[in-house]
């Protein structure tokens, strides 16, 4: 498999489950503003979507979209462990925690990577950020360690993600104690570490 990724993206949730999972994984970086890879392909007709991540398997089929590609991987490689099995409540709610990630906090974060931003657009999106990391504060207000309780799930790997964007973003997650501590704990796992190495980011404090 190969993973077109780019350094501290939401890409870095599957590279975490790949890890996780301990599948051998191939990387290939992709510069997001000329949309060519490392090796000088064109990203564009890889993925025509032209963000990452796209995962690239063995027969060449290449899969997109980030929830899409850590619930395959989950399921192809290590059922019900980092996803619940298909059909139960439990994974209803894994599927509410990955689309509340991606369709509300992920795209929240969106207006805040536009360098142009004016100072009112900037307040509104942190106060739209803020209210969806209040939703996720009160998920773990009961003391879980995860999402879904004491296991680590693949949504785990992607609200970490979301979460490493805060202090870049001026972001204090000192307000969210719950998130605080939740991104530390994910941030010590073995694989966590081992991903982030391999993309030359920082540890998240």
């Amino acid at each position: 498999m190969k993973l077109y990724y780019s350094p501290g993206a939401c890409s870095l949730s599957p590279h975490i489950v790949l890890r996780e999972l301990g599948l051998p994984a191939t990387l290939e970086a992709v510069d997001l503003k000329t949309k060519r890879t490392d090796s000088g392909a064109d990203f564009a007709a890889l993925n025509p979507k032209g963000y990452v991540p796209a995962l690239q398997l063995d027969d060449g089929e290449v899969l997109t979209e980030g929830v899409a590609i850590v619930q395959y991987l989950a399921d192809r490689h290590a059922p019900g462990t980092l996803a619940p099995a298909a059909g139960t409540v439990e994974r209803a709610r894994l599927a509410a925690h990955l689309n509340f990630i991606s369709a509300e906090l992920h795209k929240a974060f969106g207006p805040l990577f536009n360098p142009a931003l004016a100072p009112e657009a900037r307040q509104a999106a942190l106060a739209t950020i803020g209210r969806k990391l209040d939703v996720m504060e009160q998920t773990l207000a009961d003391g879980r360690p995860y999402l879904l309780g004491p296991g680590f799930s693949v949504a785990d790997a992607y609200l970490f993600v979301i979460l490493t964007w805060a202090d870049p973003m001026g972001i204090d997650l000192a307000r969210w104690p719950h998130l605080q501590q939740f991104r530390q704990r994910v941030a010590s796992r073995p694989a966590v570490q081992s991903a982030m190495a391999a993309e030359g980011l920082q540890q998240a404090a």
